[in-house]
């Protein structure tokens, strides 16, 4: 079988394995670069203008003008500014707690109803549930925190039904942002589409319970997860969204979106706090609080699976940001994105696995375009132009032959 060659953008320095839906053109450059490109051609001033027109069809003389889906980020503290502060509108923030929260992230999370004297709710399933979702995460996908993508777009657009909020006031489009999946001149909205295929990787709350399992031929992954386990994780029915004009739109298309500004705003107006430790996977401070395995193991296992981690993400947005060169950036992935963080051990003790189960099971997810193996060990093509052996192989012998290049 003829394995299709990764190659990285000229640019920035994601490659073609990335997670995050990407295109390159004749030039060798990403589709995420390129979109990234149009910011410096839009007109920011009349933007802004479009958001105001159009929040202002919303204002609510009985109830909220606007739904602000929150994490306590500095990404959440800037939309509520904006919305608040800059647009004068009477905001509910809604907020899907996963319980791994960093003392930072639950301080700025705690302070935002007070700072911004708006009603906040704060749904936090039962601990019990979310570490079998976490299992259940970690063993069908490789992916510890769906349970974190799936009540973040879910929760909110729950309570949108239920107080009759029209107006959901969302940040970035996060694939438009990282592989420019659409144009800012398309000004895409949220969409349920959007949700189930790409934000929840083809899966739902459904396919977690044992009968979905069992539908998916993972027969022995079960954790007795039933329907009203998972209300916090349901997205409202079609007729429910229609009744009410639900509707999401990106911050991101009407103002010049920036991570890094952001942070360095809300610290000086509201005394917001980035994280008092550095990352062992990234050298930013400022992103993930919510969750201290974000950019830990969660991210470790996006490594194992297509190459590469938070690191070459955060570069990649700091060289099209101008803040960073692509040199700068391939010394930084160099040093980080291979590290297995030591947050697995607090992660293995909340939900009950070994460490053995935890590697063997990571190997089940490798990327054959990404990986090889020769002499018991795991192979890949770096960004910086050579081979690499990345650590042993735990998988048995009749799963090893597809990473067998000859």
């Amino acid at each position: 079988m003829e394995i299709e060659k990764v190659v990285y953008c000229k640019k920035c320095v994601y490659p073609s394995s990335s997670a995050t839906p990407l295109t390159f053109d004749d030039e060798g450059v990403c589709s995420g670069c390129r979109v990234s490109e149009q910011k410096e051609e839009i007109d920011w001033n009349e933007r802004f203008q479009k958001l105001k027109e159009l929040t202002s069809e919303y204002k609510n003389e009985e109830g909220y003008d606007i739904l602000i889906p929150v994490s306590g980020g500095k990404d959440s503290y800037f939309q509520t500014h904006i919305a608040t502060k800059e647009l004068g509108l009477k905001a509910l923030l809604v907020t899907y707690h996963g319980n791994n929260y960093l003392p930072e992230g639950e301080y700025n999370l705690f302070r935002m109803r007070e700072v911004f004297d708006a009603d906040h709710i704060i749904v936090r399933p039962s601990i019990e549930i979310l570490r079998k979702m976490n299992r259940l995460g970690f063993r069908v996908q490789g992916d510890m925190n769906w349970h974190a993508h799936c009540g973040i777009f879910s929760v909110p657009i729950q309570a949108a039904v239920k107080y009759k909020v029209p107006l959901i006031l969302w940040g970035e489009h996060g694939f438009m942002d990282l592989g420019g999946m659409h144009s800012y001149n398309d000004f895409v909205e949220f969409t349920a589409k959007y949700r189930k295929e790409h934000a929840l990787r083809g899966y739902d709350w459904d396919d977690f319970t044992d009968k979905g399992l069992e539908k998916l031929g993972f027969e022995g992954k079960y954790e007795q997860l039933k329907e009203k386990d998972l209300l916090w994780a349901k997205y409202p029915s079609d007729d429910d969204i229609f009744e009410i004009g639900v509707r999401g739109i990106y911050l991101s298309n009407y103002v010049d979106w920036n991570g890094d500004k952001n942070a360095d705003l809300m610290k000086k107006l509201y005394n917001w706090r980035g994280s008092n430790k550095e990352f062992q996977r990234t050298y930013r401070t400022s992103s993930n609080l919510d969750d201290m395995h974000e950019n830990g193991i969660h991210d470790y296992l996006k490594f194992i699976k297509v190459g590469y981690g938070r690191t070459t993400d955060h570069c990649s947005k700091d060289i099209r940001a101008g803040k960073m060169s692509r040199n700068q950036a391939i010394e930084e992935v160099k040093k980080r994105d291979h590290v297995l963080s030591d947050d697995l051990k607090r992660w293995l003790e909340y939900v009950d696995i070994t460490e053995k189960e935890f590697l063997e099971t990571c190997d089940t997810f490798r990327d054959p375009r990404v990986w090889w193996i020769q002499d018991g060990e795991w192979w890949k093509d770096n960004l910086w132009g050579d081979s690499s052996s990345y650590g042993k192989v735990n998988l048995p012998k009749y799963a090893i032959q597809k990473y067998v290049r000859t």
